[in-house]
């Protein structure tokens, strides 16, 4: 099991779209951090996939009204952003070693203890999942749960090493062109919303073309090529106790992984939802489409919806403080089967 060492850390500070960002220096470089919400709640970290920020990633899920209600309300939120992937980020140096995955994941920990937190909920999207989870099998009394969205956990396949390295050349060499932006797109969201002859494509994916065009392309390749040389965690989910719910749209390139990944963890631990219509990136395609079920997820922690409460919650999260049948994963309100869901695009 990891340990956590001690870290030089430099705060700076900025409001951003209502968050306060801090710049944390650990012991394998800076990360952005934005912290949403008053620091006496229970702490969630969130941490985006390959070429997207927080905002990017996540702003469809904690904006929208029911999410709002549901998670700024319980939490504190920590948006991990890879490093240099926040809005402005200047280009990581050449001269600075590419990080694996056991150094990501060394990161968050000292984010961790940058803002003296202990015990936390984890909220990962795809190549941020696989760091997540790795975190969490590294300093497993350091996470209380998993909330995965399209997750990864195995080694690459040849398929997706030959793409992964087919595109970081082109990357490398091209920057952000506009075959990169379409490999992206396609990894994040369905045909459904992606636009064709017939329908123009969603105002998401437009948003989401804007946001790749300022991404600074070197510190993407980066993180593309610590994704590609990615270890194999399954032996690691075997053992693996924290409550986990795994969400995967049905169109996703990865939906394979995710089904692999929730048939190897312990069964008294997992759920699995398939969203249905949808890709990846489930956050900002279909975000009410996890909402009911997080919301039960939430309730064997005791966090509700303020409707539902007196009062804001202030106590860590811990084990402890779940009653015993609230533990099995019928309480969470969804079957360890899959679920289909079907979210009408319009909502």
């Amino acid at each position: 099991m990891g340990e956590s060492s001690d870290s030089v850390s430099v705060d700076v500070e900025r409001i951003s779209f209502g968050g306060k960002e801090h710049h944390v220096l650990t012991r394998h470089g800076p990360l952005s951090v934005c912290v949403y919400g008053d620091l006496e709640k229970p702490a969630l970290v969130t941490y985006p996939d390959v070429a997207l920020d927080y905002m990017a990633c996540f702003q469809g899920l904690f904006f929208c009204p029911e999410g709002v209600s549901l998670l700024l309300h319980n939490f504190c939120i920590y948006h991990v952003n890879p490093p240099g992937h926040e809005l402005g980020a200047v280009a990581i140096s050449s001269c600075d070693p590419l990080l694996s995955g056991d150094q990501l994941a060394d990161q968050i920990a000292d984010v961790l203890d940058f803002f003296g937190l202990y015990s936390v909920m984890c909220l990962g999207v795809t190549a941020g999942a696989y760091v997540l989870t790795l975190f969490s099998s590294k300093y497993r009394e350091r996470v209380c749960g998993l909330i995965l969205v399209s997750p990864l956990c195995k080694t690459p396949s040849w398929k997706e090493w030959l793409s992964n390295k087919v595109m970081s050349n082109i990357l490398y060499f091209y920057g952000m062109c506009g075959l990169i932006k379409e490999w992206l797109i396609q990894r994040y969201f369905s045909k459904e919303i992606c636009g064709s002859w017939q329908a123009p494509e969603s105002e998401i994916v437009q948003a989401c073309r804007c946001v790749l065009d300022g991404r600074q392309s070197s510190n993407i390749w980066r993180f593309l090529q610590s994704m590609n040389d990615r270890c194999d965690l399954t032996d690691a989910l075997k053992k693996l106790q924290c409550r986990t719910l795994i969400f995967v749209g049905e169109h996703s390139p990865f939906h394979s992984d995710a089904l692999y990944m929730a048939a190897k963890m312990d069964g008294k631990y997992i759920a699995l939802v398939e969203v249905q219509a949808c890709g990846s990136l489930v956050t900002e395609e279909q975000p009410l489409a996890m909402l009911i079920t997080m919301e039960h997820f939430l309730a064997g922690y005791g966090l509700h919806k303020p409707s539902q409460l007196n009062c804001s919650p202030r106590s860590p999260l811990s084990p402890s403080h779940i009653s015993p049948e609230l533990l099995s994963p019928e309480s969470m309100g969804v079957k360890l089967k899959p679920i289909k869901t079907r979210i009408s695009l319009e909502v």
